[in-house]
């Protein structure tokens, strides 16, 4: 498989659980980012050594983190020098209301992947009642409720982040051979 890293933060847990899936899929490096919205310098390393780069977030009051926002927002220097141009992204996200306003978040990492000029991978699973059950083209998504434990993420949402996260590994890797 093509050298691809999930990077993530997770408030709770449920982030966390789901960014397990989605690596387990595209058999990636796994990269948490701190309560304090950090990476160590290995971790960035990684990430600039990655030929995609799979983001992901908890949506909080219709968006990423901020914890994920100061990580994004460390990024600009990739976009300074281009050096993140042409490697492959795709985005995944979780909250505990059925909308929840998931897509702004997928949206938002997708204008951070447009701007750093890298290319954008969607779902392709269709809405089966299992696989892609919250019906997104722009991402995985996931959803439980908000007293609920990450264990309670249904089998779906964690077969669809698994099923994401093989795809943009298998276009990392046609584009990146």
């Amino acid at each position: 498989m093509s050298k691809t890293a999930v990077v993530y933060h997770s408030g709770y847990g449920h982030t966390q659980r789901v960014a397990q899936a989605v690596a387990e899929g595209a058999q990636a490096h796994l990269i948490a980012i701190s309560p304090e919205g950090e990476l160590s310098k290995s971790d960035w390393e990684v990430l600039e050594q990655a030929q995609g780069i799979i983001f992901g977030s908890p949506t909080y009051m219709g968006m990423a983190s901020w914890q994920f926002k100061k990580v994004a927002d460390a990024t600009s220097k990739y976009w300074m020098s281009g050096a993140w141009k042409n490697k492959v992204a795709g985005g995944f996200t979780i909250s505990s209301n059925l909308s929840g306003d998931k897509l702004s978040t997928l949206q938002y990492f997708m204008t951070l992947s447009m701007q750093l000029g890298m290319v954008w991978v969607g779902q392709a699973e269709g809405n089966d009642g299992h696989l892609n059950r919250l019906g997104s083209s722009s991402g995985a998504m996931a959803q439980v409720g908000p007293t609920s434990p990450a264990a309670d993420i249904p089998d779906g949402d964690l077969d669809t982040a698994r099923a994401y996260g093989k795809r943009v590994a298998e276009i990392t890797q046609r584009l990146h051979g």
